[in-house]
């Protein structure tokens, strides 16, 4: 049961908390992409691609940071090309566009945000139903007697209009809230980090794993 407790927690916040980090970074980087290839064309838009290419790959490490906890197992961190010893200015602050990771990088914050939102509706939503449907008896029959509440649901679907069948109707779906959160928040968990996964990070090589980093 802890272990449980511990799954559904782990995901239900990987899935919450994830929001906000996907709608940062489909922020940053379509802004940022936008307006580099705006000037590209007098190669002003070159370190500003190279500022969102190197915001992305931290916003990433972040993502991946998170990743084991949802998986269950480490992942590894793709290698990014680091500037030559003796590499000039330009060089270095166009250093993180030389990786072909960056590329997967910046195309996560896009491809990932709405993925992000599926997974953060499913998850308040099936969480909400759960709380409101279980204290439903607490409140419902409060709700009952409101005006208007002739027409509810239970009432449109033909099992009446009472305040008893009101308050057993929303209980119940409570209760199958309930047995479908786990299940539910995992799935959705799974598909973000799945996403994630395939994108930000690479398989294993020789039985090393590379942690995450910040670099």
């Amino acid at each position: 049961m802890t272990t449980l407790r511990h799954r559904l927690a782990t995901d239900t916040r990987y899935t919450l908390l994830g929001l906000p980090a996907a709608v940062v970074s489909f922020a940053v980087v379509v802004v940022g992409i936008s307006a580099g290839l705006g000037t590209a064309i007098v190669f002003a838009g070159l370190p500003v691609l190279a500022a969102t290419a190197a915001m992305a790959r931290h916003l990433a490490d972040l993502e991946r940071v998170a990743l084991p906890g949802v998986l269950g197992r480490p992942v590894a961190r793709p290698p990014y090309r680091p500037a030559p010893a003796r590499a000039g200015r330009l060089r270095r602050t166009l250093n993180p566009l030389a990786s072909g990771q960056a590329v997967m990088d910046l195309l996560y914050a896009i491809v990932g945000f709405p993925i992000a939102l599926l997974a953060s509706i499913l998850t308040a939503v099936w969480w909400a139903g759960t709380i409101a449907g279980l204290t439903f008896p607490l409140y419902g029959w409060f709700l009952a007697a409101l005006p208007g509440m002739e027409e509810s649901l239970p009432r449109l679907l033909g099992l009446g209009g009472d305040a008893v069948t009101f308050v057993v109707f929303n209980t119940v779906a409570g209760v199958l809230f309930a047995l479908t959160l786990v299940p539910v928040v995992r799935g959705a968990a799974l598909l973000k980090a799945s996403l994630a996964q395939a994108m930000l990070t690479r398989a294993p090589s020789d039985g090393v794993v590379a942690e995450p980093r910040f670099a």
